[in-house]
């Protein structure tokens, strides 16, 4: 049975995930903190299998401790946090850089007509997280470092020349820190548009992409529908509407969830496959379940190139594995290979245009 971790230094907010977690007979409610150095501790103490953890407290906010738990005793992390101030948002995305895994607005009480969907939101994802293998940072590397990759050599098949016109990358739980990686190590001129779904907690996406925008190099923006695609851009799918393309243009979708999504790594993937065909690039990354997997088939059948992340380095290797499996995807590769990989194959592309 999960063991979970409280803390948060509301004593309502403690009260409200207390009797949310503990409506779960699968889940038990070892202990609680009131704020970051009283978390340190009691995962040190306590070893719980998964800790909910809330970012503006005293003495010490979730970040630091956040950190410190990942150097001093590893645990899935899951960040319960408000989605409504702009530092909130930037300080909830630089933990899952430290290493926490999830992100979920607070819960709201008991009278709120939004209490049930939310209360069943938590308690699926901490007892999906409690699960998952987190490894411990080292301290001299902090999260806002610039990340380091290298370059990696493809394999014969993927040498042959491609004129990769589009990305398009799905990415779920541990899909913000993957992300930065690999759009951090893409040029600043990159000739293409890169589209994505991210799987993110309710209200968190416009805060998300305006955060990566000032991490990255590259433009970032929500897409809007009937938009021109544009190269060094990146468009991610807005809150709770399909991404997809047409003739060269974004085009958002009010469609039923495909899979339980929406938006849907699917719906893109496939969209992507019938404007772009074998000129499109399309990524699957970390997360749970198998969204993207359909999508990215049809990308493969149109001869176009499919990239899965790794086992070793995903929080949960589920959508990748599930692409794997289903024989849609070409290659395999750790996270920090994945940019590198990219920029190749564009530069591929850009070397057969200039012929």
């Amino acid at each position: 049975m999960p063991r979970v971790l409280i803390v948060d230094d509301s004593p309502t907010a403690r009260e409200v995930l207390a009797t949310i977690l503990g409506s779960d007979p699968e889940l038990e409610v070892v202990g609680f903190a009131r704020n970051g150095r009283e978390g340190v501790a009691q995962v040190k103490k306590l070893k719980p299998d998964v800790v909910t953890m809330d970012l503006n407290m005293p003495v010490m906010d979730g970040f630091a401790a956040t950190r410190e738990i990942m150097i001093e005793e590893p645990t899935p992390i899951v960040i319960i946090s408000g989605a409504d101030r702009a530092a909130e948002v930037e300080t909830a995305m630089e933990t899952l850089r430290a290493g926490a895994v999830n992100l979920l607005l607070k819960p709201v009480g008991p009278s709120s007509p939004e209490y049930d969907a939310r209360a069943k939101e938590v308690v699926r994802v901490v007892k999906a997280m409690a699960g998952v293998f987190v490894i411990r940072r080292r301290r001299h590397l902090m999260p806002k470092q610039a990340d380091q990759v290298n370059a990696v050599s493809p394999p014969d098949y993927l040498t042959k020349p491609h004129r990769i016109r589009v990305i398009a990358i799905a990415a779920s739980t541990g899909g913000p820190p993957a992300l930065v990686k690999i759009l951090g190590a893409l040029p600043t001129d990159i000739p293409v548009p890169v589209l994505i779904v991210q799987h993110i907690a309710d209200g968190f996406m416009d805060g998300f992409a305006n955060w990566l925008d000032e991490v990255i190099s590259l433009d970032v923006k929500i897409a809007k529908d009937h938009e021109p695609l544009l190269p060094a851009t990146v468009y991610f799918a807005p809150q709770d509407r399909h991404l997809g393309v047409s003739q060269s243009r974004i085009r958002l979708s009010d469609a039923s969830p495909v899979g339980g999504f929406r938006p849907a790594g699917t719906h893109l993937f496939q969209t992507v496959a019938d404007a772009f065909g074998c000129d499109a690039v399309g990524v699957i990354l970390t997360g749970m379940g198998n969204d993207g997997v359909e999508g990215l088939m049809k990308i493969h059948q149109a001869g176009g190139v499919t990239i899965a992340q790794d086992e070793a380095s995903c929080v949960v290797f589920g959508m990748p594995r599930a692409a794997i499996e289903a024989g849609a995807v070409d290659s395999v590769l750790p996270l920090d290979a994945i940019g590198p990989r990219l920029d190749q194959l564009i530069e591929n592309r850009s070397s057969e245009t200039r012929r």
